[in-house]
């Protein structure tokens, strides 16, 4: 089980590949979303917002979120430093993301091009 100082960490290294990639923020310049990330075995709340192509990383929930991840804290740790990739958890069930298609489509992209496969 992971802390909810690790899921923070793992969000922050996750923010801070996000925002050194220039074509990623370029790409995201007109997707403003609000992404919820909670954890179901520990308390820990995380909101993501992008807007204009930058990722700012909030405790707790804030504003109404257009998408939101939910997974145990490992998996959620794991998967924002980039040590797993989203399909397995989530085709095992796992990762759960609620959101439109497009947007969970537009995530997937996000997460390949700061990690890779």
């Amino acid at each position: 089980m992971a802390t909810h100082e690790e899921i923070t960490e793992s969000l922050q290294a996750f923010q801070e590949s996000y925002l050194a990639n220039e074509k990623l923020r370029l790409m995201n310049r007109d997707w403003d979303r609000i992404v919820l990330v909670l954890a179901n075995d520990i308390e820990s709340t995380h909101t993501v917002v992008l807007k204009d192509g930058d990722l700012d990383l909030r405790h707790g929930r804030q504003g109404e979120p257009d998408m939101t991840i939910t997974a145990d804290s490992e998996t959620l740790a794991a998967m924002f430093f980039g040590e797993i990739a989203p399909t397995e958890p989530y085709l095992s069930g796992t990762l759960r993301i609620a959101g439109s298609e497009d947007d969970i489509t537009r995530l997937d992209i996000i997460v390949m091009l700061i990690w890779g496969e």
